[in-house]
């Protein structure tokens, strides 16, 4: 299978990057370059990877004497104990490349590489060794070196697929689905699957259903469904039909199918966000076929396939696409970001779903940037937030938020014009080694990109935003308040009778009835302090007893609210039913009611024909009666009375 090349091959790029750090020389030359580019940190331990991946494990003695700088080399490569030598190479590349900032490397001297009998340099003008560095050191596998909160490109396999933004991605069973996108204005309808065991592409033939091919898009949303199936919500497309469609995929017959859905569905979109909570979808915001940005927010009952316009409380967020959504504690929903035709926002706006109240809380930390086009996934209580752009260049950061306390903290960064730092891109959660992983692919940042990044969540990270913040109830954060406000008193009595007893005591020294006194007052005082005291703390009891007792009020207040919610969408659900019933009623109505007019049409018909039937059999009785007459005239006919019949043709 082939492999995506991140430039040289080992050991190459080791010994490209180990001549421009200043390894490789003479000895002299080597310690002066080394000294000039790096920390005296940085450059013992940049020594002791070279020397293990040059030499190997370190077997000389440690050195005698006075020579602190050789004493420090030996400690520094010993240290590495039997590392093997393609580790401390990949360590080597990463490490300088950290500490170089990623400057690049530009023709460094080494010798030319003979390969496929063609004579060719070992490095290529402009590489950077920042390019190179996280690659490599998971190109034996991710297990081989554990790097937390940096992102790293994985060594994948097979087919790439072709470059692309504002496409949707996926995770079931260990799999990171990608469907769709954008590709140099064109709408994309390939669905495309990346192993997130072996890491190798391929391409998912999707078989010819009723539906036949499902329609190129852009700007959907991508949200599994089981184990089986995926759904594609919304998204722009060259004819967009006029409301929101959801297409399902079937993992089993590779086959894409419409849902029918009840109710009044949203006008067509792309660049919503849609949010699955429990079973239900929320959709929220996005651009219409028109080119108008929204502010609008639905739900889809995945059981009943019922849709539900919203009407919510509070000041919602201005209309917006291409913005990032999340749910905490299956109740809040958090939107962060996006934007429209003339600005880019960094607002925050959470929506209560059982309240349907909207609000917008405060934000603390470091507040990331305006932007539009960022991905976002959630792990835990943490919502990370990678790329996006505001109209003039990409974000390089990857930032964390606090769900609980609404305290952001920067988890990372990219160089600028890396592809980690465009619009569009996607990001899925995904787990290596039993540990949380970030995948992200794609985007767009003046060229579209179709690589794959990942990031692992370190321990610090995920509880840095928790160090800056709290999140108290009111209901504890009145009881710490009294409890600080009896101390506090406490304190400030202690104090002043233990400052009234000095005074008297320095101004009676010689007086033993006096001190006497004063240790009796002062006895009192302390005996009435701690039986203010005891009925302080009493009434701290009572008032968290009084708080257990609320909190339990409010627990089952919400999960009665829960139950009505889900009554209520029950009944929701009915009432749809119902009224899609009574709208077939009325078809059937309607039919009948044009039958029955055909019906008294046609009598009106039968009623002409039968008249035209009669004077017809009329008119041909009283010819057959004239003939008859005519023919047997004569005298008789005479006698009778009866004229004779003229010829016509004598007329």
């Amino acid at each position: 299978m082939a492999r995506v090349s991140s430039g040289l091959a080992y050991p190459d790029r080791f010994y490209a990057a180990a001549a421009y750090a200043g390894f490789g020389g003479s000895p002299n030359s080597s310690a002066k370059g080394v000294s000039s580019k790096f920390s005296n940190d940085a450059a013992l331990l940049l020594y002791a990877l070279y020397q293990q991946a040059t030499v190997g494990p370190c077997n000389i003695p440690k050195p005698r004497g006075w020579s602190p700088v050789e004493q420090s080399k030996w400690t520094s490569w010993s240290g590495l104990g039997n590392m093997a030598s393609t580790e401390a190479m990949r360590l080597f590349l990463w490490i300088a490349g950290f500490v170089i900032s990623n400057e690049k490397i530009h023709n460094p001297k080494v010798e030319p590489v003979a390969e496929n009998g063609h004579t060719k340099s070992t490095l290529a003008e402009n590489d950077y060794l920042s390019e190179t560095q996280d690659k490599d050191v998971l190109s034996e596998g991710l297990g081989v070196v554990n790097i937390y909160d940096q992102w790293v490109a994985p060594p994948v396999s097979g087919t790439l697929p072709k470059a692309r933004y504002e496409h949707g991605a996926a995770v079931i069973d260990d799999k990171m689905y990608v469907f769709g996108g954008n590709h140099n204005g064109r709408y994309l309808n390939d669905l495309q699957v990346l192993d997130l065991r072996s890491w190798t592409w391929a391409k998912v033939n999707i078989q010819l259903g009723n539906e036949g091919l499902i329609t190129p898009c852009a700007g959907h949303s991508l949200i599994p469904r089981g184990r089986n199936k995926l759904l594609s919500v919304a998204g722009h497309a060259k004819d967009p039909p006029e409301t929101l469609q959801v297409k399902e995929f079937d993992l089993q017959t590779c086959t894409w199918s419409t849902l029918k859905t009840c109710g009044k569905p949203p006008v067509s979109r792309g660049g919503q966000s849609v949010t699955l909570v429990g079973s239900i979808l929320v959709i929220f915001g996005g651009q219409d076929a028109k080119r108008s940005h929204l502010n609008d927010l639905h739900i889809l009952d995945l059981e009943s396939m019922t849709w539900d316009e919203m009407d919510t409380l509070g000041v919602p967020p201005s209309p917006r696409s291409d913005h990032a959504a999340a749910v905490h504690a299956e109740r809040y929903l958090l939107i962060f970001g996006g934007g429209s035709h003339a600005t880019c926002f960094n607002d925050l706006h959470v929506f209560d779903l059982q309240t349907m109240e909207w609000s917008r809380p405060i934000q603390q930390g470091e507040i990331p940037s305006p932007r539009a086009g960022h991905a976002s996934v959630t792990i835990g209580e943490n919502w990370f937030i990678v790329g996006g752009g505001d109209n003039k260049s990409g974000v390089s950061e990857t930032v964390v938020l606090n769900m609980s306390t609404l305290v952001w903290s920067v988890v990372t960064s990219v160089q600028r014009g890396a592809p980690l730092a465009s619009e569009g891109s996607s990001l899925v959660l995904s787990s290596f080694s039993g540990e949380d992983i970030l995948v992200s692919f794609g985007g767009y940042n003046g060229r579209y990109n179709n690589e794959v990044n990942i990031l692992k969540p370190s321990h610090k990270s995920t509880l840095q935003s928790k160090l800056m913040g709290t999140s108290v109830p009111d209901s504890i954060a009145a009881v710490q308040n009294a409890t600080n406000a009896t101390r506090d008193v406490e304190s400030e009595l202690e104090t002043d009778q233990e400052g009234k007893i000095r005074e008297i005591i320095m101004d009676n020294a010689d007086s033993e009835p006096m001190i006497k006194k004063v240790g009796e007052t002062h006895d009192h005082l302390l005996t009435t302090l701690k039986a203010e005291k005891e009925e302080l703390e009493l009434s701290l009891n009572k008032e968290k007893m009084q708080t257990l007792d609320l909190k339990q009020e409010l627990m089952e207040a919400e999960t009665r609210n829960t139950d009505l919610y889900k009554e209520l969408q029950s009944v929701r659900g009915q009432l749809a039913a119902e009224q899609s019933r009574c709208f077939k009623l009325e078809v059937d109505v309607a039919e009948f009611r044009q039958k029955l007019q055909m019906l008294d049409t046609l009598k009106r018909e039968l009623e002409l024909l039968r008249r035209q039937k009669a004077a017809s059999e009329q008119a041909a009785l009283n010819a057959k009666q004239r003939q008859n007459g005519g023919g047997g005239g004569g005298v008789w006919g005479w006698l009778a009375g009866t004229p004779p019949t003229q010829n016509v043709n004598d007329s």
